[in-house]
């Protein structure tokens, strides 16, 4: 459930409020006074704050000064009186999330409200993922929160503790290696986690790779190899895109799985090995198994426990916590600044098809921060653009023109407000309206 502190003195105009929020989805925790309001608002306030300015005791801008000082992220809608437009505007400079006029369409405020709320979650997501990025850099992350990913992160729970092989089923970029690394780290073994991607692999070295050789097995086998099952010893070993493995050599692999011993290549000793065996497969290996592609007995052995992991169009509203994460990441490797989008964008990619799955997203995300996004991805379709309230249109379209013009000068203020033919103020409050990244103020002299 979202939540709203809302404060208005007036009662009649409190309850109508809170009536429209709770229509609208949201948990409402209604004050007369800001000084009430300032009780409840505790670090780490998942919620939207929405205040009159004016209010008995301390004013709506009273509490936005210290609300803003407290959480600049958190967002604070202030309702103003009609035709109020100095207020509005320095509301605005105070760092309001957004303001609305008396008296108000309920409709206008529950939109507003939503955005809002959208906005504080997706920096809450990001404050948190930040904060297991550095616990835990090495720990890709499960994004989600769909019924679609709820069941895989249900089957890790499940499965992970135990010795059981396990089958990974997804389209390219559904995240196969990522609920493999999962599933070691609650396994609790202690050895590594071994990565091998069959497809990779040229067919005359496969076997070396998997299972090690003697020296002097074949004519470049000058010392011993240690192969991958061997050295994913007390860990796991991932066999990506197991679909290609040559016939001959999963005979080799299904006997190694049953008796957990080996022999290297060239060598006659059996080796005993202890090491859990994920494989993925990016195909149906049991309509591989029917046309002689794949044998099928080793599918039944590895394929005991089966995870199948959802196309990111299965899992939509997943998108936007997933790109957040993604491009926190992004801003990190590259040292920029994450970038923001609009409630138009993001719905404009909720609607793609994404056929590369999450990796296609993350390198989307990649892009993003970069600045080198094509126009589709910079600014939202025609239709989806329709969808929404003229001056939410032309706010999108603001917003565009000052970022390519921000881009063009190289983050510098001073010359972008020149070519927009706007005063440097004007710019500078624009910028913190859409969340714009402020460059320079003045031209940096080389020396």
């Amino acid at each position: 459930m979202h939540e709203v502190i809302l404060i208005e003195d007036e009662q009649a105009v409190r309850l109508a409020t809170t009536q429209t929020l709770e229509l609208g989805g949201f948990q409402v925790q209604a004050c007369e006074s800001a000084e009430r309001a300032q009780s409840l608002l505790q670090p780490g306030f998942p919620g939207v704050v929405v205040t009159d300015v004016r209010l008995p005791g301390k004013s709506g801008l009273d509490l936005l000064s210290e609300t803003v000082a407290a959480d600049a992220d958190l967002p604070v809608i202030v309702v103003t009186g009609h035709g109020d437009v100095d207020m509005a505007v320095e509301a605005m400079r105070a760092g309001a999330y957004d303001f609305i006029e008396k008296p108000f369409a309920a409709e206008r405020l529950v939109e507003t409200v939503r955005r809002a709320q959208e906005k504080r979650r997706l920096v809450l997501e990001n404050q948190r993922l930040k904060a297991a990025w550095a616990s835990h850099p090495d720990m890709p992350a499960l994004i989600g929160e769909s019924a679609a990913i709820e069941r895989v992160r249900m089957l890790i729970r499940a499965v992970g503790p135990t010795a059981a092989d396990v089958l990974i089923n997804g389209q390219t970029g559904s995240g196969k290696e990522v609920v493999a690394r999962h599933l070691h780290a609650v396994s609790g073994r202690k050895g590594p986690f071994v990565a091998l991607n069959c497809g990779a692999l040229p067919e005359t070295m496969f076997e070396s790779e998997i299972f090690g050789h003697e020296a002097g097995a074949f004519t470049s086998a000058q010392k011993r190899r240690i192969g991958k099952l061997e050295h994913a010893n007390g860990g796991t070993v991932f066999l990506d895109e197991i679909e290609t493995m040559p016939l001959a050599l999963q005979v080799k692999l299904l006997r190694v799985l049953q008796e957990r011993k080996l022999e290297r290549l060239g060598g006659n000793d059996p080796i005993s090995i202890d090491c859990r065996v994920i494989a993925a497969s990016k195909t149906n290996l049991l309509e591989l198994s029917a046309q002689g592609k794949f044998r099928e007995d080793l599918y039944y052995r590895i394929g005991v426990v089966s995870i199948d992991l959802p196309r990111l169009v299965d899992r939509r509203d997943d998108i936007p916590p997933l790109l957040a994460h993604f491009v926190q990441g992004a801003a990190i490797r590259y040292q920029r600044p994450a970038p923001a989008w609009t409630h138009a964008q993001i719905t404009q990619w909720k609607a793609r098809d994404w056929p590369g799955n999450v990796r296609e997203l993350r390198n989307f995300a990649d892009r993003m921060v970069l600045g080198v996004l094509d126009q589709p991805g910079a600014l939202a379709e025609p239709a989806t653009m329709m969808a929404n309230t003229l001056p939410q249109q032309v706010d999108a379209y603001e917003r565009t023109l000052i970022a390519d013009a921000l881009a063009a000068h190289d983050g510098n203020v001073a010359a972008t407000a020149d070519h927009l033919g706007v005063p440097k103020k004007t710019l500078y409050d624009k910028l913190k309206k859409y969340q714009l990244p402020a460059g320079r103020a003045v031209d940096e002299k080389v020396t």
